[in-house]
């Protein structure tokens, strides 16, 4: 919050009491507010309490940035009435700030985005969540496995396939959180995690996130004709899951596990891309695993929003589940490391991933075991650990293949 400086008016007590009363009503807005003391006394004026009553209302509505009321002692008036700064409404001013910023995700939250991108350019990766790489990694993940997976024994994955799908992922996710920011607008105003997003804050208008997921979906065709036609059939596909997901939390209770079916669409399109087709007994439980890796990582994720949600009137598995959640989310994560353990068998990978599974098994017990699911903070930590997960699957996947 800005701070502003005051100089007293006067020693003379009836200045003194219209000051306080006229300032009583704002202090609350202000911190550090420092009074400096005259350094002589002086003859009361007229004028002082003139200012003083006519700054009554104005104070009500209004807050000085870097306001400076400082008094002439050789003239023993208060004629030297200065703002250093500019003056806006209450109101608006969270509004103008988060402008001014390029729409900050948090307030006070400062990024790389707000330090090395130009102020145009920050709502559009905010709305991307460019400053959020989470979402990217648990997107990005599912398709290193299957490329992996898919690679010849003794051999080393696909690098330039790898950097395509990493490059896709990210255009992908930014896509989805476009879609999702335009069709929730109106209830990201009512979430406080969200409130301030670009579109619901007004920062930027519908028709610049249309444009703009116009422009990622350009890219991410791009990135879709460099492979096979039989991955380009199923990668358009997964397009209508992306749309429609942002639509089941009015519908369902469950839009944790449609989040599923599409974040983890890459652990087919993956193996497709290099072999050219599908391997259901191998791609489907890999697929499955990772529904089910969902399932226990976004149901942690929505109790950070469970009150909102019931405010205003949305679903989710955190509501459904609520004190048995942990029961359920531990029935996923068995589902999801038994099925990781089913694709391995029946692509007759190495040891190595099975070791590797063991460690991912006891970090996903941990998160399960140790979460409090009423602390927002907590919840948030867990599930951004969820990138380690991913890492470990993926490095069982590598040197099983490998050796």
């Amino acid at each position: 919050m800005l701070s502003f400086l005051l100089s007293r008016a006067s020693r003379n007590t009836t200045t003194r009491r219209l000051l306080s009363s006229s300032l009583s009503s704002s202090l609350s807005l202000f911190n550090d507010i420092v009074i400096v003391s005259p350094s002589r006394p002086s003859e009361p004026n007229p004028k002082t309490n003139q200012i003083i009553r006519t700054l009554y209302p104005f104070t009500q509505s209004y807050y000085w940035r870097n306001f400076e009321f400082s008094r002439n002692y050789l003239n023993s008036n208060f004629s030297n009435l200065r703002f250093v700064g500019g003056i806006s409404t209450l109101s608006s001013s969270k509004n103008e700030d988060n402008r001014e910023n390029g729409g900050l995700s948090k307030e006070g939250e400062v990024s790389w985005i707000d330090l090395y991108l130009p102020r145009l350019v920050r709502p559009y990766a905010r709305l991307a969540r460019l400053d959020k790489p989470i979402g990217t990694w648990l997107l990005a993940w599912p398709c290193m496995w299957s490329i992996t997976l898919a690679a010849t024994p003794g051999h080393l994955p696909d690098f330039k396939m790898m950097t395509l799908f990493g490059c896709g992922a990210l255009l992908l996710r930014g896509a989805g959180c476009t879609i999702n920011d335009l069709i929730d607008r109106d209830i990201d105003t009512k979430v406080e995690r969200t409130k301030l997003r670009p579109v619901a804050s007004g920062l930027l208008s519908p028709f610049q996130g249309r444009c703009f997921l116009g422009f990622q979906l350009l890219l991410g065709l791009g990135i879709l004709l460099q492979l096979n036609d039989y991955s380009r059939i199923l990668g358009a596909s997964s397009l209508l899951l992306v749309f429609s997901y942002p639509l089941m939390k009015r519908l369902t209770f469950w839009p944790q596990a449609y989040l599923g079916l599409t974040f983890n669409w890459g652990a087919l399109l993956g193996w497709s891309a290099i072999k050219g087709s599908l391997d259901p007994a191998i791609v489907l439980p890999l697929y499955m695993s990772g529904v089910f890796w969902t399932l226990v990582y976004d149901t942690i994720y929505a109790h950070q929003d469970k009150e909102d949600d019931l405010k205003v009137g949305v679903k989710s598995t955190a509501l459904r589940f609520g004190d048995s959640t942990k029961e359920w989310i531990t029935g996923f994560g068995i589902a999801c490391i038994s099925s990781l353990a089913l694709s391995g068998v029946n692509a007759n990978i190495g040891w190595p991933f099975y070791a590797f599974l063991a460690a991912a098994s006891g970090h996903l017990a941990w998160q399960i075991w140790t979460v409090d699911l009423s602390c927002r903070a907590d919840c948030n930590r867990k599930f951004v650990s969820n990138k380690w997960f991913g890492a470990l699957i993926f490095s069982g996947i590598l040197f099983g293949r490998y050796l």
